[in-house]
């Protein structure tokens, strides 16, 4: 039920770098300086150690070689959303949302490919194999394509977080004269002028969303929220169309 995703780099790589190995919970509160002398780095209250990203290294600059090689060999040219597919693919792990997208042909977006320790690899197969090109204008043509010819005409929004996926996807509907629909959510405010506490009404205002959408601004932490959103909606319609298609075929509830 999901046409395109738009993400952060960290959307990304931690996505396969658990698949590699495991991340740890801490506290919001634990020193730096004391987790650095242990090799461990904090996203929030998740620890995640060093050894991490080295087999993350390991596993994806021979992706990396090979892509190269494709795209001198076969003159592929890549996209920041080609990459993604393909890391989806060669992960080939079920616990992976990449690699569900790979499978269902779902493309994924990241204008910030380079943001992260994703684009640490790239710096680094850059100096030891150098020549890999990826097209970020063949992405965001084909990222405002997905709301210009979206069929059926219209579009919705659900934004977990903010920042920069945020602005892509509201930024593509602008070229259609908006979304019909748009859910935010996030803790973000909009007193600091941050486009991620920007309220629905400030993207109509740009045309990225319709005057005459439904939209709605949940102030909540997405981890919270969004399954709740999902178990509801997604999730329920799901299960009333297999319960439909079971009693088609004569079975029973």
């Amino acid at each position: 039920m999901v046409d395109v995703i738009v993400t952060t780099t960290g959307g990304i790589e931690e996505d396969l770098v658990k698949c590699l190995a495991p991340t740890f919970k801490g506290e919001f509160s634990l020193p730096g300086a004391q987790l650095r002398s242990k090799g461990l780095n904090r996203i929030g209250n998740l620890l995640v150690p060093n050894d991490n990203y080295c087999k993350f290294e390991d596993w994806i600059v021979p992706i990396f070689d090979k892509m190269l090689e494709e795209q001198i060999k076969e003159k592929i040219t890549w996209t920041p959303s080609k990459v993604i597919a393909r890391l989806g693919k060669e992960i080939n792990n079920e616990s992976s949302y990449l690699y569900w997208a790979y499978k269902n042909n779902i493309p994924v977006y990241c204008p910030g490919l380079t943001d992260g320790s994703l684009g640490d690899m790239l710096y680094f197969h850059s100096i030891r194999t150098p020549g890999l090109i990826i097209d970020i204008v063949q992405d965001i043509k084909a990222m405002n394509g997905e709301a210009v010819h979206a069929s059926p005409r219209k579009t919705g929004m659900i934004i977990l977080g903010g920042g920069l996926p945020k602005h892509h996807i509201c930024n593509a509907n602008m070229m259609r004269n908006g979304a019909d629909y748009a859910a935010f959510i996030n803790t973000a405010q909009e007193y600091d002028g941050s486009d991620s506490g920007a309220r629905p009404d400030e993207a109509v205002s740009w045309g990225k969303i319709r005057g005459s959408a439904i939209t709605v601004k949940v102030h909540c932490d997405a981890t919270i929220a969004f399954p709740l959103l999902v178990a509801e909606t997604f999730a329920a319609k799901k299960r009333v169309r297999e319960a439909s298609l079971n009693v088609d075929r004569g079975g029973r509830f």
